[in-house]
């Protein structure tokens, strides 16, 4: 079942994800800095690291509460695990925020009368800025993992953004590869991603081309004067 609220769905809870979706979206990114300061600070930097734990800590705290509330506004009960299951998984791994991205986007566009960008732009949109900002996200999570374990060939930030970039796009050259069992994890998701928001993009794109020479062909050659 989707995510998105139907007409059945209760005016508090609508109200209240109308009110959120803007904040949570900027807390995510907040959570998002966190982590990149806790993992990519020098370990004799500790202020710097217990501030961004801080951070991560709160945002995540701001999560688990919208999602407390979104829970009683529903009046589901655990039934709204079922139907809001991207908010569950998203709450257990944070890092997986980015994915809302999509949802926290179509809203703002559902307020305006005419969308400001086509169908097929606003897929191709959507899924680059969320492969953006997963890309960056896995990208910081296999370097957590990875770069001090033995036989890691993810040694550097630079090294888990190649191999991110690699991932995400199908291409795999192998050059750099996660060793340790988590780090095989977070490549598995992200490789399920990168072909779910690949195929979204080159469908898009490629019925955009579709209807480009239909048209063409409904129109036919150009008269000559």
């Amino acid at each position: 079942m989707s995510d998105r609220p139907s007409a059945s769905t209760p005016l508090r809870f609508r109200r209240w994800e109308q009110r959120t979706e803007g904040p949570l979206f900027a807390a995510s990114l907040v959570f998002l800095l966190g982590y990149a300061g806790r993992v990519l600070a020098p370990h004799d930097a500790q202020t710097w690291r217990d501030l961004a734990l801080a951070l991560v800590w709160f945002t995540w705290l701001l999560f688990a509460v919208d999602f407390a509330v979104r829970i009683r506004l529903s009046g589901q009960g655990l039934r709204f695990l079922r139907t809001h299951w991207l908010d569950t998984v998203v709450l257990m791994l944070p890092l997986l925020r980015p994915l809302r991205l999509i949802e926290v986007y179509t809203a703002i566009q559902r307020r305006r009368a005419q969308p400001r960008l086509s169908l097929h732009a606003r897929v191709i949109a959507y899924a680059g800025m969320t492969a953006a900002l997963l890309g960056f996200s896995a990208a910081l999570a296999v370097y957590h993992q990875e770069h001090g374990a033995p036989g890691a060939t993810i040694r550097t930030f630079g090294d888990a953004v190649w191999w991110a970039c690699a991932t995400l796009t199908t291409v795999g050259y192998g050059d750099v590869t996660p060793v340790t069992p988590s780090g095989r994890t977070i490549a598995v998701g992200l490789m399920v991603c990168g072909l779910a928001l690949l195929g979204a993009v080159t469908g898009s794109f490629s019925s955009w081309l579709v209807q480009v020479f239909t048209r063409e062909d409904e129109q036919g050659p150009p008269q000559s004067g």
